[in-house]
């Protein structure tokens, strides 16, 4: 959930907290006890919808079988996993599969080495993937550039906590070898980042996703289809460096929007990336 979302459920958790004070004062005992278990209760949702909405809006949808409409003939199933349209008794049903780049926090100090590696070897593999499928699919890339001094700031600050756990690790009569290297292979890499930043590259971020639609003469036809061909798909790009995985929940719907159009803004962008990182 955005930041806005949070703000707004906040808001009217405050309103409530206050009414539900305001009764409470005016009746004590049980209407107490109720106000406090429904403060808390708002509270835990609102943790829920910030850190899996997903998860939570799939299965209050799944639950109530409740359908949203994105678009005029579309609607989204109660399972929040397809965007279904009937066009002359025909269903056609489309599903996203996120294929982000694994977004490694440390690798080895030969990682160059291996990303060589990965790139010789990456039309060999994009060629036998596509091979394996035998229905039309689209590869979207949503890619913007980033702010250069932000992006060394964080690496900055990320090398500034590594410092500190190795001066503690130093410090500690508990702390091994291994432990020690490993804070030291993690210092290294994140100094070769901003060692390539200071040199002139420049940081991207980019979403990346696979967008597939099953036809079927029922709904469930088209759905079981759509399930198929998503599993044929992770299946074939299980070979590549990309981290594979049905969309479901609110994503959804961020991810048929970009079919009409582009984030307009970095901050709207920004809030996408989060959203997959």
């Amino acid at each position: 959930m955005d930041e806005e979302g949070i703000m707004y459920l906040a808001f009217c958790l405050v309103i409530m907290i206050v009414a539900l004070s305001i009764v409470s004062y005016i009746s004590k005992g049980i209407i107490t006890i109720l106000a406090l278990l429904i403060v808390i209760a708002g509270v835990v949702v609102i943790l829920i919808l910030n850190f899996a909405d997903y998860l939570f809006v799939s299965f209050v949808f799944g639950f109530l079988g409740i359908t949203f409409e994105p678009a005029q003939g579309y609607k989204i199933t109660k399972e929040q996993n397809a965007v279904v349209k009937n066009v002359n008794g025909l269903f056609y049903a489309t599903g996203f599969v996120s294929a982000n780049l694994f977004a490694y926090s440390f690798k080895q100090e030969t990682a160059e080495d291996e990303t060589d590696v990965k790139l010789i070897n990456a039309p060999e593999n994009w060629e036998r993937a596509v091979m394996n499928i035998g229905f039309p699919f689209k590869y979207h890339v949503l890619a913007m550039g980033l702010d250069v001094q932000k992006v060394r700031d964080e690496f900055e600050g990320k090398r500034s906590y590594q410092e500190f756990q190795m001066s503690r690790a130093l410090q500690s009569t508990s702390s091994n070898e291994v432990t020690i290297t490993n804070i030291q292979r993690n210092i290294n890499v994140i100094q070769r980042k901003i060692d390539r930043i200071s040199q002139g590259e420049k940081p991207i971020a980019t979403v990346m996703y696979i967008e597939t639609t099953a036809i079927g003469v029922s709904e469930k036809a088209s759905l079981d289809s759509l399930s198929q061909q998503i599993e044929n798909i992770q299946i074939s790009f299980s070979s590549m460096d990309v981290d594979l995985s049905r969309i479901i929940g609110r994503e959804l719907y961020t991810l048929f929007r970009f079919n009409y159009s582009l984030p307009i803004s970095l901050e709207e962008a920004n809030q996408f990336f989060d959203m997959q990182s």
